[in-house]
């Protein structure tokens, strides 16, 4: 962002000054290529109608200098006016990155108007003079069109590459213009500003210089010559657009696969095969993108083992429930497969399942270990462990890109013990209102307390552990969830067969 805006006005002055002298040499192009002889037949009327009206064509002749130049002045006003009157600072920036483009296209506002005042001049002559409109019009348009292009050609080449070399990386060092949201000059309007300087301009200079010789000395047109020119020109336009698509595409998709990277896909890849400078560095792309999912499995595989091993340690100070941690992982994650969500979000909640108990870091050991049964006081404890969990995980995955899976891995901690009609911990959420992560996770942890011996009970068979449940449907959890739960029931058993 530019902080002091006057150590850019002699830029905005340099570029007027390159738009002035773009078009002076534009008017030298009749002089060096020649124009119809003013004596011929055609011309006569013309001439006389210019001639009774050369005041009127002079003020006409600098007013087409003037406007592009008041254009340009205007604009810059404008854009001063913006970091002089507690406008956003940005519309500053997005004037001064577009500056090139603007001044470029202002500075061929005259050949434009000159050529509309042309129009009108030749239809109001045609009235009192004999005069053959379409021949001298033609002839004029060419040259207007051959210097409105060299204008725009030599103003947009200095300038761009100026702004390009040495003004952006100066006065933007840390680059991001995007986020001004200025003008972009696409690969295709590159492409055609090079066209128009290798291509369409020799082509229409040599063009206007041969229709000028013939005319002058009364040579028939070549029809051959023209038609070799049309086909050269019409070979040059395909030529650029296959071009373009060449550098443009590969672009695109790089563009795109950045983006995929940022959002945190780094298992995308661009898929451009080609022997070029694009091939080699989508090969390059690819190549760090898979470095970048590598190491972030690695990362994300480190802060697994981390929160599992907090919670081996939670578990490992509870000799009630030995196993706990893993048996509920499993069972999450049989159920989750029963149920018709995205797969996003499942893989999140089997993830966050072993962390739902950490808040029990901070239960006392002679509560945690207690045998028997807890107190008020010791149960308010106990029961606090929920909501000290949803802190524990909220910290340990502050620098957690993935937003949603943090926010789950918080829920399932939260929320475990609350109860579909509102009567659990630790705060008495009901039905709907508590997350679906955290219902899901309800069910695994009940299930297991209930098939598991603890130092205060019995393991309880299959039969009565599912019976507790179904009976506990729209009370403790969701009659939906417990439903589809329950048909999970062959699976859970085999699971925890296994175990014993």
């Amino acid at each position: 962002m530019v902080k002091d805006t006057h150590k850019t006005y002699w830029i905005f002055l340099l570029y007027g000054l390159i738009d002035a002298m773009a078009n002076f040499f534009s008017t030298l192009i009749p002089a060096i290529n020649g124009t119809p002889a003013l004596q011929k037949l055609y011309m006569q009327g013309w001439m006389t109608f210019i001639n009774t009206h050369q005041v009127i064509i002079s003020f006409v002749t600098v007013l087409s200098f003037i406007i592009p130049t008041v254009l340009c002045v205007c604009y810059s006003t404008r854009i001063f006016h913006y970091s002089s009157a507690n406008k956003p600072a940005k519309s500053f920036d997005k004037g001064f990155i577009n500056l090139p483009l603007v001044f470029s296209v202002y500075g061929i506002t005259g050949w434009i108007f000159y050529m509309l005042f042309e129009i009108g001049a030749l239809l109001i002559a045609k009235q009192n003079f004999d005069i053959d409109f379409w021949r001298i019009f033609s002839s004029s348009a060419m040259y207007i069109v051959l210097e409105a292009l060299f204008s725009f050609t030599i103003s947009f080449s200095i300038m761009e590459t100026l702004h390009r070399r040495i003004f952006l990386p100066k006065f933007y060092p840390e680059g991001k213009l995007s986020r001004f949201n200025p003008k972009k000059p696409s690969i295709g309007m590159l492409f055609l500003v090079f066209y128009i300087s290798i291509g369409l301009f020799p082509i229409l200079f040599i063009l206007t210089a041969y229709t000028t010789v013939t005319e002058n000395y009364g040579i028939p047109l070549d029809k051959k010559i023209l038609i070799i020119l049309a086909f050269i020109m019409a070979v040059s336009i395909l030529i650029l657009v296959i071009f373009t698509h060449f550098f443009a595409e590969p672009l695109l998709k790089l563009k795109k696969g950045t983006e995929r990277i940022k959002e945190g896909d780094f298992n995308h890849r661009v898929d451009i095969v080609s022997n070029d400078s694009f091939g080699e560095l989508a090969d390059t792309f690819n190549d760090m993108t898979l470095s970048l999912d590598e190491k972030t499995k690695r990362l994300i595989a480190v802060q697994n083992s981390v929160l599992t091993g907090m919670a081996t340690m939670v578990e490992s100070r509870d000799n009630s429930t030995g196993g706990h941690i893993r048996r509920t992982s499993d069972c999450v994650r049989v159920f989750a497969g029963q149920l018709d969500l995205p797969e996003n979000f499942l893989e999140a909640v089997v993830k966050a399942a072993p962390m739902h108990d950490l808040g029990k870091i901070a239960v006392p050991d002679a509560i945690l270990q207690k045998p028997g049964k807890f107190t008020d006081e010791e149960y308010e404890k106990m029961k606090s462990h929920s909501a000290e969990g949803a802190k524990i995980v909220e910290e340990v995955l502050s620098e957690v890109d993935d937003l949603e899976f943090k926010k789950i891995a918080i829920n399932v901690a939260h929320y475990h013990h609350e109860k579909w009609d509102g009567s659990g911990y630790p705060d008495h959420l009901h039905a709907e209102q508590i997350p679906l992560e955290a219902r899901i996770m309800a069910l695994a942890d009940v299930f297991d307390a209930l098939v598991s011996k603890r130092c205060y009970k019995e393991s309880f068979s299959y039969d009565k552990a599912f019976q507790i449940i179904e009976e506990s449907l729209g009370t403790h959890f969701d009659p939906i969830l417990g439903k589809k739960f329950i048909t999970c029931r062959n699976k859970l058993e085999n699971l925890y067969d296994n175990y014993k």
